[in-house]
């Protein structure tokens, strides 16, 4: 089939633009499997929003999960780019309009204090360059219609990214245990999410790894300042209008998120 990579591009920036989601793309306009296409459409995408005046301010890992991968069929994470707007504060009510179907799941974020150049990085490498580490909210949506998406999909669709909230209590690496910590996602008080350091690839320094390696053979490597949120540490929920939600990370402490009612 043919590959029309500017006609993707458009619906899915449509789609976030106008709150209707488009019909998936996998087998209309881009090939089953082929994520290099799909890359190429999340950077037409990035394109449009920088030139429109936002700031690239870090990146996303995303299918952290070895179930998740399953599902995919694939075995090896994504990775989408985060921008300015893209940002909530800790707590702050977020607008149902401005999302289609979103979704929550709490993460470890790292934050950069050294860029990270080189393709061949190590562990230690991404350890050296950590600044601090926050809890975090990954707010997913995704622009195809209910969910219906494959590798190909999610990838185009800057791996289903949305929003993202920060908490307001910097860690050290060294004070951290990343593989064990804990996780409770909780809203109203009920736990609706549980999970640990270790299913975000073992580790979530692990996921720091790899996008850094990744996006250094690219050619757009991680710089000091950038914002890494590295993969979900439990099951992600869907977003009930209205609702409020605490993700609690031993050892990184707490954030929060809520949402307004329903978009009129």
């Amino acid at each position: 089939m043919s590959v029309d990579y500017e006609a993707a591009a458009r619906e899915l920036v449509d789609a976030r633009d106008d709150g209707k989601p488009c019909a998936p793309l996998r087998g209309r306009l881009l090939p089953e499997g082929d994520v290099t296409s799909a890359y190429l459409v999340q950077q037409l995408q990035v394109r449009q929003w920088l030139q429109r005046g936002h700031r690239r301010v870090g990146a996303k890992v995303g299918l952290t999960s070895r179930a998740v991968q399953e599902s995919f069929g694939v075995f090896q994470p994504d990775f989408g780019v985060l921008t300015d707007d893209m940002a909530v504060a800790d707590g702050a009510e977020v607008p149902m309009g401005r999302l289609l179907q979103p979704r929550v799941e709490a993460e470890v974020a790292f934050v950069l204090g050294a860029d990270l150049p080189d393709e061949r990085i190590t562990g230690a490498d991404v350890i050296r360059a950590v600044d601090h580490v926050l809890p975090a909210i990954e707010i997913v949506d995704s622009r195809v219609a209910g969910w219906d998406i494959s590798i190909v999909d999610t990838v185009a669709d800057n791996a289903s990214s949305g929003l993202f909230v920060l908490g307001t209590t910097p860690r050290r690496l060294a004070d951290v245990d990343l593989r064990l910590c804990g996780m409770v996602l909780e809203q109203a008080g009920e736990q609706v999410s549980v999970g640990a350091g270790a299913a975000c690839l073992g580790n979530p320094l692990h996921a720091v790894q790899w996008l850094a390696q990744t996006l250094a053979r690219s050619g757009d490597p991680l710089r000091a300042g950038d914002v890494v949120l590295s993969g979900a540490l439990g099951p992600m929920v869907p977003v009930t209008a209205g609702a409020a939600y605490e993700a609690r990370i031993s050892g990184l402490g707490s954030v929060r998120t809520c949402f307004s009612g329903e978009a009129s």
